[in-house]
């Protein structure tokens, strides 16, 4: 037989109420509202966090919200590449991508790791559906240009348009729809596109309440390390110009503000190797990383 003191059972279940009744008025506010989710990092790679989101997801649904999600998938698709022995190149921070990577590319991240986004996401009754930039001609791209005449990227695209009405039916109908970030465009070839985004782009055209940009760092920080938990455009401005945003957060940031700035009403640049980030970000009152209003 086992004990527990009164008082632990007491301050236990105080705790619990306590994060129920704080989660409440964003139940409320949020309830129909749309989601998009740009989800890659350390959350799609350890399975905890994988466990993690996939509940978090759900849970979202289930209380009336409309996530979407749009997925990465580079080192799955550098790993692929390495054993099938074909080399990676960079340029500029981008995978020059020629014929035959694009079809690993496509492989990966239309199959591969979109599917074993939906069967985590359905294993916890989640109603999930995958989907390709391809289908229902959602998003038409266009190819990169380098600006270089001796660089070309290849199959790197960027969204020309998005049709959001696939989407939309599949919210109607209470499915959670899962978009691997790959376009057509109207040369007939098929691009790989910057997941940061089509999460934007599509964020904007459905008119959501929230994009949430799933990283792996704790958010925006200022020169002392610590996080900067609001921001607006004109102290992104600022930011930028001392050079406190630069490098790889730079165009997380900008995908942020360009998805304010064409209406969504706000966008959040979160951690995702904290276990139910995307929770703690949508349902309580500190959340866990940036907020771009």
């Amino acid at each position: 037989m086992s004990s527990i003191k009164v008082e632990t059972v007491q301050e236990h279940t105080q705790q619990v109420a306590k994060i129920l009744i704080e989660a409440l008025p964003y139940i409320q506010r949020f309830h129909g509202k749309t989601i998009v989710i740009k989800y890659g990092g350390n959350a799609m790679i350890d399975d905890s966090l994988k466990e993690s989101f996939a509940r978090d997801v759900v849970l979202l649904k289930v209380v009336g919200m409309n996530p979407v999600v749009v997925h990465g998938g580079g080192p799955q698709i550098s790993g692929t590449l390495e054993r099938v022995g074909k080399q990676t190149e960079f340029v500029d921070g981008l995978r020059v991508t020629d014929s035959e990577t694009m079809d690993v590319v496509e492989m990966v991240l239309g199959g591969l790791v979109n599917k074993e986004i939906v069967k985590l996401i359905n294993s916890h009754q989640g109603n999930a559906v995958g989907l390709s930039g391809k289908d229902g001609d959602m998003i038409r791209a266009r190819k990169i240009s380098s600006g270089k005449p001796d660089v070309d990227y290849g199959h790197v695209g960027e969204v020309q348009s998005i049709d959001p009405s696939l989407v939309s039916t599949l919210e109607q109908k209470n499915f959670i729809p899962v978009i691997a970030p790959i376009g057509a465009g109207s040369d007939g070839r098929t691009y790989n596109i910057n997941a940061d985004s089509v999460a934007g782009a599509l964020a904007a055209k459905l008119k959501a309440e929230k994009l949430v940009l799933m990283t792996n760092t704790p958010g925006v920080l200022d020169k002392q390390g610590n996080l900067l938990t609001g921001l607006d455009q004109e102290q992104i401005e600022a930011l930028k110009a001392d050079k406190t945003i630069s490098g790889g957060m730079m165009p997380k940031v900008d995908c942020a503000l360009d998805a304010v700035l064409a209406g969504v009403k706000t966008s959040h640049i979160i951690d995702g190797r904290v276990n139910h980030a995307l929770l703690l970000e949508v349902l309580t009152d500190k959340g866990v990383g940036t907020l771009v209003k």
